[in-house]
């Protein structure tokens, strides 16, 4: 499995092969943004497109990262991230030195319960804090 970034020219011809990844990734999480929405972000740069394929170059899987600038760390943090086989130390490793490659020295994303304990046990993720919401 290969993991890379697809450069912003790249974008938009690759979002038809990935957008089922990240529509099925926004369903579960909480519903701040839409896949046109996704698609906006990721084909003007404001977010980065990741893609994992296979040998023959089919995509397995895809992940929108966005970077949150603070005054110790800047963060890659994950938006969406979706797909079959993906989460193997392979493709994290890659992800992160993508990450690193654009900067960041962190790396952060929202979870589900099964999602934290997966990134927890394969990749020593650790729960920093709970969020809370509520409409008003």
């Amino acid at each position: 499995m290969k993991t890379q970034y697809v450069p912003l020219e790249y974008a938009a011809q690759t979002w038809p092969r990935v957008e089922h990844y990240i529509e099925s990734a926004l369903a579960h999480g909480w519903g701040d943004y839409t896949i046109d929405q996704a698609k906006l972000l990721v084909c003007t740069g404001q977010w980065l497109l990741v893609v994992m394929t296979d040998d023959a170059g089919e995509v397995h899987g895809a992940a929108t990262i966005t970077f949150i600038n603070y005054p110790n760390s800047r963060v890659g943090y994950i938006v969406a991230i979706g797909g079959k086989l993906i989460a193997n130390q392979d493709a994290f490793k890659t992800l992160c030195e993508i990450l690193k490659s654009k900067g960041a020295t962190k790396i952060q994303g929202m979870g589900r319960p099964a999602i934290v304990r997966l990134w927890s046990s394969k990749f020593g993720a650790k729960p920093v804090s709970t969020l809370m919401e509520l409409e008003i």
